[in-house]
C-alpha cells in the first residue's frame, strides 16, 4: 500500500531532471502535497504563493506564457474551486498549465466539508480543452505527469491522498483512458475513478466470490472519454456500477449516466458516491463507507439486480 500523493514530488523531480522547464508552484501546502522534495532540489524553479489561489493559477498562466511548464499543486478542493473563475480563463487562452489536486473527495477527512472535494470533477470536467486524468496507484503517477506534460494545453491530475493498493503491472498495464483491468464475463461492470481502486477492486472480488462474472474497469481519463472503447466493453453488461469519491453528480457517475443514453444502451445502473450531500468530519475510510462508497455496498448494491 502507497499513497499516490507521496509521489507527487518524485514524479516532478523526474520530468525535471529530463529537461522539461518545469515550474512548480504551491499555496503554503508543501510538506502535505510532497512538492517541499521538489523544492529542496530546485529551489528557484518553485513558486511559493501563499493561501491565495486565485492568484496562483493567474500566475501559473504567466509562467506559461513565458514558456515555462507550470505545474500547480494544490489540495483539489482549492486548485479547482477556490481558483475556478481563473481556471476557466485559463482553459479560455489554452493555457499549458498542468494541475495536480491531491486530498480529493473526502480523502481530508478531519477538516470536514469545506475541504472535501467532491465537485472536482464536475468543475473540471465542464472546461472545454482541459484533459481530466485520473490515475489509481501510486506507480503510475509518473507516468500520469509525463502524459499530462506531452499535452500542449491545461491538465487536471487528480491524486488519492490515501495509500492504495499497488496493482500487479504484469497483469494490469497502465491504461491512459480506459480498460478492463479484470474480465470474467457480463453479469455486472464496475467503472471507477482512480481514487477508488481499493473499494472497486474489494467489491469486485466479493462479487467473484459470490458466483457472479463481471468487468472492473477504470476510467484513467474522465475527459477525452473513451466513447467507443465504453460501449464496447459494455453492450452486453446487464449491471453497471460506477464509484467514486465524488458526488455522483456530474462526476463519473453522471458522465458514464450521459453515455448510456447517448449511445442507447440500457443495462441496470448503479452510482456510488456523495448523494447530493455535504458531508462531514471525521476519518476519511469511515466517512466514505458512512457514504456510501464502499466494496460492501458495491457489492449489495449490484448482487440483487444481476438475474
Amino acid at each position: 500500500m502507497k499513497a499516490p500523493r507521496d509521489e507527487i514530488g518524485n514524479a516532478l523531480i523526474a520530468l525535471k531532471n529530463k529537461g522539461y522547464p518545469l515550474v512548480v508552484i504551491d499555496s503554503d501546502l508543501a510538506s502535505s502535497t510532497r512538492t517541499d522534495q521538489f523544492q529542496a532540489q530546485f529551489p528557484d524553479h518553485f513558486f511559493e504563493m501563499g493561501i491565495a489561489e486565485g492568484s496562483a493559477m493567474s500566475f501559473a498562466v504567466g509562467q506559461a506564457l513565458e514558456g515555462h511548464i507550470p505545474f500547480y499543486v494544490n489540495f483539489a478542493m482549492f486548485v479547482t474551486g477556490t481558483a475556478w473563475t481563473q481556471l476557466r480563463q485559463a482553459c479560455y487562452a489554452g493555457a499549458n498549465i498542468k494541475l495536480v489536486g491531491s486530498h480529493p473527495g473526502m480523502d481530508d477527512g478531519p477538516d470536514g466539508a469545506s475541504h472535501h472535494a467532491l465537485e472536482d470533477l464536475a468543475l473540471t470536467r465542464v472546461l472545454p480543452g482541459l484533459t481530466v486524468l485520473s490515475p489509481a496507484d501510486a506507480e503510475e503517477v509518473v507516468e500520469a505527469f509525463e502524459q499530462a506534460i506531452a499535452i500542449k494545453g491545461p491538465v487536471y491530475i487528480r491524486l488519492a491522498r490515501e495509500p492504495m493498493p499497488i496493482r500487479d503491472k504484469t497483469n494490469v498495464p497502465r491504461v491512459t483512458d480506459i480498460a478492463a483491468v479484470q474480465d470474467s464475463g457480463n453479469d455486472f461492470a464496475i467503472l471507477y475513478e482512480g481514487t477508488c481502486l481499493e473499494q472497486a477492486t474489494a467489491g469486485y472480488q466479493a462479487l467473484l466470490d459470490e458466483g457472479k462474472k463481471g468487468k472492473l474497469i477504470h476510467v484513467a481519463s474522465l475527459k477525452p472519454f473513451n466513447e467507443a472503447r465504453f460501449c464496447q466493453l459494455v453492450e452486453k453488461v446487464g449491471v453497471l456500477a460506477t464509484i467514486e469519491n465524488h458526488t455522483i453528480n456530474g462526476g463519473l457517475g453522471g458522465l458514464i449516466a450521459e453515455m448510456l443514453v447517448k449511445h442507447g444502451l440500457h443495462p441496470r445502473v448503479v452510482r456510488l458516491g456523495t448523494q447530493d450531500t455535504f458531508t462531514e468530519s471525521g476519518n476519511s475510510r469511515e466517512l466514505k463507507r458512512k457514504y456510501g462508497i464502499s466494496a460492501e455496498q458495491l457489492q449489495q448494491q449490484i448482487s440483487p439486480l444481476i438475474a
